[in-house]
């Protein structure tokens, strides 16, 4: 019974994780939009800036005196660190082997492009080297993980189930003699007198 969930574990982890390479690579692409969007807003902004004779820092400083200036600002600051963000997210993912992405899920949180990518992706089956590689790893760590957790369960519920009462086992009590019964039978002999 273990054995069939540990496998049916195995299957689902490998069914699972078989198709991170195909979604990394469709989170790439959308990553790649999103940087070329955010590209646009930083150069307009700083091209705002040099115009004016002023940096970028310079030019977020100037942004204060009203609600709305004070908004702006604290809009702008956001935008740009989310742009150094998925830019340097972007250059190291495209860098890096289907493989090697898969020790870098931290690279792929952001929560729009993700939430983006996963709204329209479709499973595919893994023909690649890194598939077949993902869907390994995926058997691998469900089988474990479910193993792990079974063996858990089991000897939980085994320290909760009853044992033998302290004291250790009950003595058998022999059964009580008749005053006139002795505990060995003497042999009666035929035609011989007791003295």
């Amino acid at each position: 019974m273990i054995r069939a969930l540990a496998l049916m574990g195995g299957l689902a982890g490998g069914a699972a994780l078989s198709q991170y390479p195909e979604f990394s690579q469709q989170y790439l692409q959308r990553l790649a939009g999103q940087v070329d969007a955010l590209n646009i807003v930083v150069a307009d902004f700083e091209n705002s800036a040099m115009r004016a004779g002023l940096t970028r820092s310079q030019a977020l400083e100037e942004l204060t005196g009203t609600p709305f200036l004070q908004d702006r600002q604290a809009d702008m600051r956001r935008t740009f660190r989310r742009h150094a963000v998925l830019t340097d997210n972007l250059a190291t993912l495209r860098s890096a082997s289907p493989l090697a992405r898969m020790t870098m899920p931290q690279r792929l949180g952001d929560p729009a492009t993700f939430a983006a990518t996963w709204s329209d992706f479709t499973p595919a089956v893994p023909l690649s080297v890194a598939g077949v590689a993902a869907t390994g790893a995926g058997f691998v760590l469900g089988w474990a993980a479910l193993r792990i957790a079974l063996a858990l369960v089991m000897g939980t519920l085994r320290g909760c189930s009853p044992g033998p009462k302290r004291g250790g086992p009950a003595l058998r009590q022999e059964p009580a003699l008749h005053p006139h019964q002795t505990t060995r039978a003497t042999p009666r002999l035929s035609g011989v007198r007791r003295g």
